[in-house]
């Protein structure tokens, strides 16, 4: 990437080139609105950031301690903030992403109103939030160039090259906030095909990492929620293969591809799985349906469907949807087979849909996984879905009861009540909880953890705490104390409302296109300026 230095340079000699007809053409703002617009298509990004992810995946099969995380986003406001929240607090995004949650989407992005997670959403909104997301992550990064270009100008007005030289500096090495996104693709919206032309519009929008799960496209549910369907290995194989060469086509080599596996809550099958000799892949499926042993042809009924399984002949239980039923206890086994067989065909990554956040569980069956695959890791989602006061709460109270200490104080069954929370068994859950994505990372193989829908929480309790007080007695305070004033004291940029949106950018170009003429909004009568 050039320097300030060089592009103003270079536009000096294409002005210079044009005979004077370029005399109106300030290089210098022309340079400046260049490094504000770092990428200019969806590939791009895709591209770039795929990269980053490769590399951070490198990094933590090195060191384990070097996971990744993010954060659930269903506007590309949420999503600009938390990058701006990040680099304000760290002062880098190194490792951290963007989660696109199909959840969200579908529960506040879709026409039709809010939606269970059950793919009835338009996908395309899909791909256009990926497209917004990256668009307002683009103008946070002009935002911030904006002022440091203003400080450059203040600097070249008072003749302090010390200054000018530090603020280029900062110019050319400005760290963007376009970070991945973990994008969403469901169960792939329809068959392979269907799979394949959501992912390049998905792709052309900027993602560099689809999330693929196993279960039925048109039976889809949420992870946590019962009645999931998986599909046969072969189907989502070759959804897979959809994906990887949408990646191919559009010339993002090393896209990545997180396959997920629901098969630790899901119980049915829509399909039984072809099989051509014992021991293959379908053959393994189908070992794991429910069934009884066929002993005479008297056994089976009008409309059975007998399979070979382990020798003998087994009618699987099917129930009135038409679903066959999988044997009880057998979903850790399925998921170790589903990621194993995910991995050897084309996979990067792997997403186990978990029912409880506990490090032993998943790394009960990574270990398993790694056993075949050992550079195996996951994606795991730290689900508002769990409880996870009274999770913790629990593992501790099992923990503490196996080594033998006293734990008659507490009742199991009722620990989320609030008179735990000073406890011990309470404080001890909560470092649990603190260091759960540590734990994670290190005894299970956790690469990425993420949040699938926090700001879906903090818009609903904001907003609650806002209304109690603003339709209450506090009337305007509770706006005043509750926010403004909370964002003037933490330093938080959304305070220059109007800057943020664009303002002073907006008065910059009006500045560079019409001269003196330029009609700004940033004078001294701008409220703006109270802040």
């Amino acid at each position: 990437m050039s320097t300030l230095l060089e592009d103003i340079k270079a536009i000096s000699q294409l002005r210079e080139a044009q005979g004077g007809k370029w005399a109106n053409i300030n290089p210098e703002h022309a340079a400046r609105m260049r490094a504000q617009n770092r990428f200019h298509t969806g590939l791009d990004i895709a591209k770039y950031t795929a990269k980053i992810m490769r590399d951070d995946m490198a990094a933590y099969d090195a060191d384990t301690s070097k996971y990744t995380q993010s954060l659930g986003c269903w506007h590309g406001f949420i999503g600009q903030q938390k990058m701006i929240s990040i680099k304000k607090h760290f002062n880098t995004t190194k490792r951290s992403y963007l989660y696109l949650s199909g959840w969200m989407v579908a529960a506040l992005r879709s026409e039709f109103g809010p939606l269970p997670d059950q793919s009835m959403h338009e996908k395309t909104s899909v791909a256009s939030l990926i497209e917004e997301l990256y668009t307002f992550l683009r103008q946070a990064d002009s935002w911030e160039l904006n002022h440091l270009f203003r400080d450059l100008e203040e600097a070249q007005k008072a003749g302090d090259e010390a200054k000018q030289e530090e603020l280029i500096s900062k110019i050319d090495n400005h760290e963007t906030h376009v970070v991945p996104i973990i994008a969403d693709i469901d169960a792939g919206f329809g068959n392979a095909e269907a799979t394949y032309l959501l992912a390049k519009k998905m792709i052309e929008a900027g993602a560099c990492c689809i999330q693929l799960e196993n279960q039925v496209s048109d039976e889809k549910q949420c992870g946590h929620q019962a009645g999931k369907v998986t599909v046969p290995h072969e189907d989502f194989i070759a959804k897979i293969n959809a994906v990887r060469y949408a990646f191919l086509e559009l010339g993002v080599d090393d896209g990545i591809i997180v396959a997920r596996t629901d098969s630790l809550g899901a119980g049915l099958t829509q399909k039984i799985a072809v099989t051509n000799e014992p021991g293959d892949l379908g053959d393994q499926y189908n070992s794991y349906l429910d069934g009884d042993v066929i002993e005479k042809a008297e056994d089976i009924n009008n409309g059975d469907v007998v399979i070979k399984q382990g020798g003998k002949l087994v009618k699987p239980k099917r129930l009135a949807s038409g679903l066959y039923q999988f044997k009880e206890g057998t979903g850790e086994d399925r998921v170790v087979l589903d990621c194993i067989t995910s991995l050897q065909n084309g996979a990067d990554l792997l997403w186990i849909e978990t029912e409880k956040p506990h490090v032993g569980q998943i790394a009960a069956m990574v270990n398993r996984i790694r056993e075949v695959c050992p550079d195996a890791k996951l994606v795991y989602n730290n689900s508002p879905s769990f409880n996870w006061t009274l999770n913790f709460r629990q593992q501790v109270f099992d923990a503490w009861e196996q080594k033998g200490k006293d734990v008659s104080a507490y009742e199991r069954a009722d620990l989320m009540n609030e008179k735990y929370d000073d406890t011990e068994l309470g404080k001890v859950a909560d470092d649990w909880t603190a260091n759960f994505q540590r734990d994670g990372a290190r005894d299970a193989g956790i690469f990425h953890h993420l949040i699938t829908l926090p700001t879906y929480h903090t818009a609903a309790l904001s907003t609650d705490n806002l209304a109690k007080g603003y339709f209450g007695d506090e009337g305007m305070l509770a706006y005043v104390a509750g926010v403004q004033r909370k964002e003037i004291r933490q330093g938080i940029a959304t305070v220059k409302h109007q800057d943020m949106a664009g303002s002073n950018i907006g008065d910059d170009h009006k500045e560079f296109f019409a001269g003196e003429a330029a009609l700004k909004a940033g004078g001294k009568d701008n409220t703006m300026n109270q802040f």
